[in-house]
């Protein structure tokens, strides 16, 4: 398997955007705060979103006075709650149905993944944003 070349990738644009958007949405819906920043990366069938800032005010403070644990725990149950959502969403983005949906949380620094991994499409057609989705 060849390395991953971030300039031989196919610029993501709208569709990384669409995605970006939608994963902070919801975040914010289900934790009463989205993350402040928050970059989607695409390559093949698999969708990365990077998020940064995702903790509330109250997740910090118990971080702050050791509950790491309980907090990375909370974010496991409201990713495990908003996953039909936001498979919905990447499927409707996309138009590729969603194999697998993963989310990983770190507390210092503030760092947050979605990882969505997508069915194969057919052979030679990218990815792309359908116009109403937007």
């Amino acid at each position: 398997m060849a390395p991953a070349n971030p300039e031989n990738d196919p610029p993501a644009g709208p569709m990384a955007a669409a995605i970006s958007n939608v994963v902070v949405r919801l975040l914010s819906e289900y934790t009463g705060r989205g993350p402040t920043k928050a970059r989607t990366v695409i390559r093949d069938n698999l969708v990365i979103v990077m998020l940064q800032d995702t903790l509330t005010k109250g997740e910090r403070a118990l971080v702050d006075t050791g509950h790491e644990d309980q907090v990375l725990g909370l974010r496991a149950t409201f990713q495990k709650a908003m996953r039909g959502e936001a498979e919905a969403a990447i499927e409707k983005l996309t138009g590729r149905k969603v194999a697998a949906f993963m989310s990983a949380n770190h507390v210092d620094p503030d760092l947050a993944a979605e990882i969505f991994v997508l069915e194969p499409g057919p052979a030679g057609e990218h990815t792309r944003v359908a116009p109403e989705a937007l």
